[in-house]
């Protein structure tokens, strides 16, 4: 059976450490990743993790430029399984909105869309004003997933970490590619 394909986006919402935890487990589980960063997306991979690119670029299976409106992954015949942007900003959140694909990222979310296949959006900001919520209708219209990485409290989380690692899992399993193990509430 051949391994699941996922592309991941990362924008320039703060969150970084969110797609980075997803390019590490997915590669733990076996899925092959296709990695598009925007410009301020790797700004911020380097601003809040001290991450540079070619830290950012090994993480990933295939990586492709943000300009590279070419790339495989701009086209619906080249088979890939879901895609998540983690994080999303609300700039990127639009063009995905309202189908502008002007870099390969909003371009391959489109192409996930059109095709039917999982697209997660992992929104950062807040609080939400009136056009990032109804930008956030428009995709869940389409079929996409809106996932703001909020936290859950009710496993009693120690660290950062431990409530990153939960919100990944759970964006994994919304995928549909891998074994993910998101923490079940068990009852108080």
């Amino acid at each position: 059976m051949e391994a699941p394909r996922v592309v991941v986006g990362i924008t320039g919402a703060s969150g970084a450490l969110y797609g980075v935890n997803l390019l590490e487990r997915l590669k733990v589980l076996g899925t092959y990743t296709h990695l598009v960063a925007t410009p301020a997306g790797v700004l911020n991979v380097h601003h809040e993790l001290g991450l540079d690119r070619a830290g950012l670029e090994a993480l990933a299976s295939e990586v492709h430029a943000a300009g590279d409106i070419g790339a495989c992954i701009a086209s619906g015949s080249h088979r890939v399984d879901a895609m998540v942007v983690a994080p999303c900003s609300m700039k990127s959140l639009a063009a995905i909105a309202h189908g502008f694909g002007d870099n390969l990222l909003t371009r391959a979310a489109d192409v996930t869309l059109k095709e039917r296949r999982r697209l997660v959006l992992m929104v950062r900001e807040t609080p939400f004003n009136l056009a990032h919520l109804r930008n956030m209708t428009a995709v869940t219209e389409m079929g996409a997933v809106v996932f703001p990485p909020l936290p859950a409290f009710y496993h009693r989380p120690q660290t950062i970490d431990e409530l990153v690692a939960d919100t990944v899992e759970r964006v994994i399993e919304l995928m549909g590619v891998g074994n993910a193990a998101p923490r079940r509430w068990s009852g108080l």
